[in-house]
């Protein structure tokens, strides 16, 4: 799968996916302060699937509808880097399936999916 990991997300967890064979964009490593606009319109036109735990992303693809390609927004009360790779490991085991053109919200204890708009 192809992911693009936010600035604030880490390069631990871009590390982390490289691991598992995955094709990584780290935002922190290769475009460090690139905004909020340039990141969603990066992953979306490149098909990569956005890992962030800044909210804003949330509001940018469920109210303000912008395009995407799927958005895994972590929530998490700790976020140091284990945790972070704990909840995304939760999500790519039980919810591989659902990370195209969705927002994933993360939780320490639960994982929701706001459906994305049909393509076609």
């Amino acid at each position: 799968m192809r992911f693009l990991v936010d600035e604030c997300t880490g390069p631990a967890v871009a590390k982390w996916l490289r691991s598992l064979h995955h094709d990584v964009f780290s935002v922190y490593e290769d475009a460090r302060g690139l905004d909020d606009e340039g990141i969603i319109e990066k992953a979306n036109l490149e098909n990569y699937i956005l890992v962030t735990n800044d909210k804003d992303f949330g509001e940018l693809v469920f109210r303000m509808r912008r395009p995407h390609k799927g958005v895994i927004l972590l929530r998490l009360e700790d976020e140091r880097s284990g945790n972070k790779i704990a909840a995304l490991q939760r999500v790519l085991v039980s919810y591989s399936d659902k990370l195209i053109n969705n927002l994933i919200v993360a939780t320490e204890k639960t994982v929701r999916i706001v459906e994305g708009r049909k393509e076609g």
